[in-house]
């Protein structure tokens, strides 16, 4: 079944990028590595709670100051700063699972990534 490419009206489809694509994907590998280390660095119960209510506790940072439509304005340096200390915290995280190397690795793809992003929104 082809797609009809054909522009609807009243209807402002924004242009997707590599970028964002990356940038979800860290999003996504953020969240998953917060469940991991939650429920595997502890024990019950805060293995539970910590496993849950991590990713959480992110997602509604993220809804709040860093979604394309976000709840509370920033100013730009402001949201880098949310946004490099949810970074940190995975790096952290992977650091404390004794994963030093999956860490720095993350850290280094998700600055990348951020920084670009940050370019663009201030070009």
């Amino acid at each position: 079944m082809p797609q009809d490419s054909t522009p609807v009206p009243g209807v402002d489809r924004p242009a997707v990028a590599a970028l964002d694509i990356v940038r979800v994907i860290v999003l996504v590998i953020a969240i998953a590595s917060l469940a991991l280390w939650g429920f595997a660095s502890w024990s019950l119960p805060w293995n539970v709670i910590l496993g849950i209510g991590t990713p959480l506790i992110v997602l509604l940072v993220w809804a709040l100051f860093l979604s394309p439509r976000p709840v509370l304005q920033l100013h730009p340096f402001l949201r880098a700063a949310v946004e490099l200390l949810i970074y940190a915290g995975v790096t952290i995280a992977w650091w404390s699972m004794d994963q030093g190397l999956i860490g720095s690795a993350f850290a280094v793809v998700a600055i990348g990534a951020g920084l670009a992003a940050g370019r663009r929104a201030l070009a």
